[in-house]
């Protein structure tokens, strides 16, 4: 569980930009959103596919771009 202590003289702007930073960076609220759907074997597998498909797209296109110059 992500928390923060609030420094002296800290802000509570600051202090709630550095709690979010630290969840973003546990990735509390990915797993959160990964957990909150059931999606079927064939359905993770057909999206792991895609996402596949598409960084391999994504490598190509930027290895074009490169030979290009």
């Amino acid at each position: 569980m992500a928390f923060v202590l609030v420094k002296d003289n800290e802000s509570l702007e600051n202090a709630l930009r550095r709690f979010k930073r630290k969840v973003q960076r546990e990735a509390i609220m990915k797993d959160y959103k990964k957990s909150s759907v059931y999606l079927k074997p064939g359905d993770k597998k057909r999206m792991k596919e895609h996402r596949a498909r598409k960084r391999i797209r994504r490598y190509l296109r930027r290895k074009q771009e490169r030979d290009i110059w």
